[in-house]
């Protein structure tokens, strides 16, 4: 039996449910990117930590950006 409710509020969903993998994903990339600049220049540990750093903000970036679409998708529906 398929879930009955209003598009939006289902694609609202959808949208807030991926962003775990986004968070997770954003995180990955910047602590890879940090890695190989320091395995690049021999800098270690700086460079790992300033792009942990970088991908945990483009993280919350992601976050903030997707709950305040989705928000704007539900304020707009009532």
């Amino acid at each position: 039996m398929a879930p009955t409710g209003e598009p939006s509020t289902w694609k609202a969903l959808g949208e807030l449910s991926s962003l775990g993998v986004a968070m997770v994903l954003a995180t990955i990339i910047g602590l890879a990117g940090g890695y190989y600049a320091d395995r690049w220049l021999g800098t270690s540990p700086w460079l790992l930590l300033i792009g942990l750093v970088f991908g945990i903000a483009a993280g919350f970036t992601i976050l903030i950006r997707s709950a305040r679409k989705a928000e704007r998708a539900l304020d707009d529906h009532d």
